[in-house]
């Protein structure tokens, strides 16, 4: 090969890797995180409650669509649909699972997963409640 096409060949792999360094480096960048929604109503009973919920998020950075991703889900008051929709976001790997308001959402992402952090918000005793809901001598 001649020095001439040798220094085509190697300016054209030098601006081929230029190229695509930037497009590795993007694709290497972690997903954007999702955060689970449970919650026992229904979306029209409960959205003041989102709104304020999306509007703390915004406060701490997260904007919807934008850096964080959310699954909903909810039970439109059928409490006993709450264990398979909490299995469902754990088998997701969602980063959080939010449960506001909902004590019977609490409990059944609570036990659905052991590792993923549970953010509930309930009016009464958190630890009192679980315990009524775990078998004898847990």
């Amino acid at each position: 090969m001649s020095n001439m096409r040798r220094r085509e060949f190697i300016t054209l792999l030098g601006g081929a890797a230029a190229v695509a360094w930037p497009l590795a480096a993007r694709a290497q960048q972690p997903a954007m995180p999702t955060i689970g929604f449970l919650n026992s109503e229904s979306p029209d009973r409960f959205a003041s409650n989102v709104r304020a919920f999306l509007e703390g998020l915004s406060q701490a950075g997260y904007v919807e669509g934008k850096n964080v991703a959310i699954e909903y889900r909810w039970a439109e008051s059928r409490y006993d649909r709450l264990p398979a929709m909490a299995a469902d976001l754990a088998s997701r790997k969602v980063a959080v699972i939010a449960t506001p308001a909902s004590t019977p959402a609490a409990l059944a992402a609570k036990a659905a997963t052991t590792t993923i952090p549970i953010g509930f918000g309930i009016g009464g005793d958190p630890v009192h409640s679980c315990r009524q809901s775990q078998p004898a001598g847990w």
